[in-house]
């Protein structure tokens, strides 16, 4: 038998965003593994609620004033001043692309008392330079946020090294980056990189549903088709995407390390791996889950480039 981190690149299925997988339609195989006694998604957030963690959506800013959103603890964005060299100043909470809003209403509807903040990297267009990337990531670790989604990628190699010791920096400082894989099958980071969570998407409806995927490069598959979302002036929309998925786990991280915040990334990452649908309990697989219709509402994608 084939180990699964030791075979073929994951087959792209159309209608779902590369690296995702129609779990409703295709189930992953089961994964046999020793789980860790107790450790259930009762034990895991089971009565939490993200009181005392704090979060920082790396986006295109997040609208403060949305009532799915609010409120929006500190808004900082990257600006150049005098010189070629980006700074972090004090922002509007605001998001004329709705991006970042849309992340942040997903994180604040699983983990209602998390610390909501926003550093804005992305441009209206939800696109951005590199150097705004490197700096507001660099700002949100310094910063010690317990849990950074970031929910973009880039294709730039000559990003790669900075941001590997970016994402090495918050690892051994327990500040958790969840991370959207890109939305085509493209080379890009730091979603591959293993110092952080890597997302992309399932096809079903339970935003506390998450497989574990077994062939890297991504380390769990989330709600991420068709996903009701936040959008800038206090409206609502679905939206489909990876980017969509990432802040599933961010919120249900957030309920974890609120409830158990002595782990680490590490043992965090390890009870989401516990807890997934797809990790055989007692030689048992969990309950199946409510099933999705095979055709699904297109939506935005969300920027990763």
């Amino acid at each position: 038998m084939t180990l699964p981190w030791r075979g073929s690149v994951s087959e792209h299925f159309p209608g779902v965003p590369a690296w995702g997988a129609p779990t409703s339609r295709r189930p992953l195989p089961d994964f046999p593994a020793t789980h860790l006694a107790g450790i259930t998604p009762e034990w895991a957030w089971g009565g939490a609620d993200g009181s005392g963690i704090r979060v920082c959506i790396v986006d295109s800013g997040v609208d403060g004033t949305h009532p799915l959103v609010a409120p929006v603890d500190q808004a900082m964005t990257v600006a150049w001043e005098r010189s070629d060299e980006p700074a972090v100043v004090p922002a509007e909470a605001i998001d004329t692309a709705g991006h970042g809003t849309a992340c942040a209403g997903i994180i604040r509807s699983m983990a209602p008392n998390a610390s909501l903040s926003s550093m804005r990297v992305l441009t209206d267009s939800i696109t951005g330079s590199g150097q705004a990337l490197l700096a507001g990531l660099s700002w949100a670790i310094d910063s010690g946020f317990d849990l950074i989604n970031l929910s973009l990628s880039t294709t730039k190699l000559l990003l790669l090294p900075r941001l590997h010791d970016l994402a090495d920096q918050a690892y051994f400082r327990r500040s958790v980056l969840v991370v959207s894989a890109h939305n085509l099958p493209v080379h890009s980071f730091p979603w591959p990189f293993a110092s952080v969570i890597s997302v992309a998407s399932h096809d079903q409806p339970d935003p506390f549903l998450h497989y574990y995927n077994p062939g890297p490069p991504v380390d769990f598959l989330a709600r991420g088709l068709a996903v009701p979302v936040a959008s800038p002036g206090g409206g609502r929309t679905r939206n489909t995407g990876n980017s969509f998925a990432t802040p599933h786990i961010t919120g249900l991280c957030a309920l974890i390390l609120s409830k158990h915040r002595w782990l680490t990334p590490f043992q965090l990452k390890s009870v989401l791996y516990q807890t997934a649908r797809n990790v055989r309990r007692d030689g048992a697989r969990h309950a199946p889950a409510e099933l999705l219709p095979a055709e699904f509402p297109s939506g935005p994608a969300g920027a990763t480039d």
